[in-house]
């Protein structure tokens, strides 16, 4: 029979064995194709020699830089209104929803049953010339003809996903304030506290935690964002990943895109380094 440490190998083994194959072997690729001179595409098996071209050439471009300060201030506005308006279907869940806050978290989870592409898209459709927001728009006579600002821009990428992000961010600040002793509100309000003061000096401290944790969960993916900025944000919408991806597919220029990449896993490492220097994630995770 196997021992404990037997059935320990036994059971992590192959999630250990996926995770070197589909994560580990692919970011060392990735790493040593940005250290290659020269572009085009590159097989494992042409000449290599480090060099550091691919990343002098992207911090010498002003272009590159400014598109990844413009997508780290994007994603960061988009974490920051995703966690803004996560926390009151938070605090309903946890304080108002009662015995039904069960059901009322299943229906925040529905949208999760649809692919994310769909959900991308009927955004597409209703921010459109002939979409829901400007039929609306011209059938109330706020316009006289359909905005084309409202598709193809950063506003429609920043609507698109906030949208998408706003479930996922609910539920680290619901988890944060389930643990809230109750006793705390009951004292505060003994003391006399209104509810305006309950709320700004219990409530959101003791959540604090959880809205920190939704603002990174959300922050660094977007960072890297390509697929929802190709659809919704054309040219004056584009985002740092989707040059990485222009130099992988149409450009080929595969030294130059695994560089770009480095350089963007590098900043979002050195953003979960300060999130785990403000978050304790016991305080998150129990």
């Amino acid at each position: 029979m196997l021992g404990r440490r037997g059935i320990l190998k036994f059971v992590a083994g192959p999630p250990v064995v996926l995770l070197a194959a589909f994560f580990l072997v692919p970011l060392v690729l990735i790493a040593a194709f940005s250290l290659r001179a020269g572009s085009g595409a590159l097989g494992p098996s042409d000449p290599w020699a480090p060099s550091a071209e691919q990343f002098a050439e992207i911090l010498g471009t002003p272009a590159f830089t400014r598109l990844l300060g413009v997508s780290v201030l994007t994603a960061a506005g988009i974490a920051g209104l995703a966690t803004v308006l996560a926390y009151p279907v938070a605090y309903f869940l946890a304080f108002r929803a009662g015995s039904r806050a069960p059901l009322f978290l299943t229906l925040l989870l529905v949208p999760f049953a649809v692919s994310y592409l769909l959900r991308v898209m009927a955004w597409k459709l209703m921010l459109g010339p002939e979409g829901g927001i400007n039929s609306l728009l011209v059938a109330t006579g706020l316009t006289d003809e359909p905005l084309r600002l409202l598709l193809y821009s950063r506003p429609a990428v920043i609507v698109t996903l906030v949208y998408i992000w706003i479930p996922f961010a609910a539920l680290p600040i619901y988890a944060a304030m389930q643990r809230i002793d109750r006793n705390h509100l009951e004292a505060a309000a003994d003391l006399g506290a209104g509810p305006w003061a309950r709320f700004w000096r219990v409530t959101v401290p003791l959540s604090l935690p959880g809205a920190l944790a939704t603002f990174f969960m959300v922050f660094i993916p977007t960072v890297g964002e390509y697929v929802t900025p190709d659809l919704v944000g054309g040219t004056e919408g584009i985002m740092y990943g989707n040059i990485i991806q222009g130099f992988f597919t149409r450009s080929a220029n595969w030294p130059l895109g695994s560089a770009m990449a480095m350089i963007m896993l590098v900043l979002t490492l050195v953003v979960v380094a300060v999130a785990l220097r403000i978050i304790d994630l016991r305080r998150v995770a129990t």
